[in-house]
């Protein structure tokens, strides 16, 4: 295992495309894709973004096919969602939403007739002219939802005094290197409708022969980038086992997402070169991670949301 007294913890990927050469990146709106230029070097492009990449490793450790956290980690404790005119479904929780316990979902829900807003106010301890307690209000979380210590959480709400804000303690960027654009295109064929006739349904409904065209890249160097903050997490005062399970659990989301390969978009299907010798291997995380886990046991909390 990796010694958990340094103060971060760092790994390098190399990635490659699964098919051919090209490459599909991240586009936002109005801006398209993110290339960028690094001093000495030729062009580079953010492939998959950090906030994106949050995303896909807390994905990890959720099973979306029974809505449910992964076997390994069931027995932490989130935050489960469901209406309150049907207690006994489910709507959503803690570990999908993207504001996580700041969710609105959460946040407009009741806890044992409680409203939320008040339950978690109470539980981090936000108290008018009154400092935060950055060691409280983590061991609050802790119990609510641990993986917000990993990927982050944002109480915004004015009634939360104080704001507080947990940052990433896990974070990770893909970014190629030396970049070069290829332009193709093709058509969109209608076998049915081969004309358009004035006064008929036409290419704004979906009929008729389009043609289109796109961009994708291809790159001298893909990789992928993470990094581990064990002095953020030891600094929540959590003792030596919590930190420790943090900082697997973020190093086992690592090494399944690698695993699983990245398939990021339909035209951005990415492969590992070579596995991170440095990242320990994901039988001997889960077997330290089950074992610190252990007796935790807790059940998911239950609130209702108004609908």
């Amino acid at each position: 295992m990796i010694p958990l007294d340094q103060p971060r913890l760092r790994f390098t990927v190399h990635l490659r495309p699964v098919l051919g050469s090209t490459f599909q990146p991240t586009s936002f709106p109005d801006v398209g894709a993110a290339k960028f230029s690094r001093a000495g070097s030729g062009d580079s492009l953010l492939v998959e973004s950090v906030q994106s990449m949050a995303n896909r490793l807390e994905a990890t450790a959720w099973d979306r096919a029974e809505r449910r956290p992964a076997a390994l980690v069931a027995a932490l404790p989130y935050v489960r969602v469901c209406r309150r005119d049907d207690p006994d479904g489910y709507l959503t929780s803690s570990r999908e939403e993207a504001h996580r316990l700041a969710s609105a979902f959460v946040r407009d829900s009741t806890l044992d007739g409680r409203p939320m807003l008040d339950v978690i106010r109470d539980r981090l301890g936000l108290v008018k002219d009154t400092p935060l307690d950055y060691p409280r209000m983590a061991r609050a979380v802790w119990e609510l939802d641990p993986f917000c210590l990993l990927h982050g959480v944002f109480f915004s709400h004015k009634s939360w005094l104080g704001q507080p804000r947990f940052t990433r303690a896990v974070s990770s960027v893909i970014e190629a290197y030396d970049v070069r654009e290829v332009f193709s295109g093709g058509r969109k064929a209608d076998h049915v409708r081969h004309q358009l006739v004035a006064g008929e349904s036409g290419t704004s409904e979906g009929y008729g022969s389009i043609p289109f065209h796109r961009v994708e890249w291809t790159a001298s160097e893909i990789k992928a980038m993470f990094v581990v903050d064990v002095d953020l997490l030891r600094s929540y005062g959590l003792g030596a086992d919590v930190t420790e399970l943090l900082t697997l659990l973020a190093l086992w989301e690592i090494r399944t997402l690698l695993a699983r390969g990245l398939r990021l978009r339909t035209a951005c299907d990415l492969e590992v070169v070579e596995q991170p010798k440095d990242l320990p291997d994901v039988v001997a995380l889960e077997s330290r991670i089950a074992a610190l886990v252990g007796d935790v046991g807790a059940e998911p909390v239950t609130v209702l949301w108004k609908s």
